[in-house]
């Protein structure tokens, strides 16, 4: 199984995720990070900084897979999804 990594961005920020986690594919990792963002969301708070924050799920070669702006979680949580996934 590919290993997807899931590095957050805050503004000029980046944090990464040095172990990253198994999954079948990029579906799965996308389920991931939107779990990941909802829990950091009822944890800290939809405030300023997180909501401008990015999840970047890259794959082992380093390439950008996905990006998961915390703010679409957000939006999706109160039943106003912005996107059609």
């Amino acid at each position: 199984m590919p290993r997807y990594f899931f590095n957050t961005r805050i503004g000029d920020e980046l944090i990464e995720d040095p172990e990253g986690e198994e999954l079948r594919n990029p579906d799965r990792a996308w389920e991931v990070a939107r779990t990941m963002i909802l829990e950091l969301l009822r944890s800290e708070g939809a405030v300023g900084p997180l909501l401008s924050a990015v999840i970047e799920v890259t794959d082992e070669a380093g390439e950008v897979v996905l990006e998961f702006p915390f703010s679409e979680a957000f939006f999706e949580q109160r039943g106003e999804s912005v996107t059609r996934h």
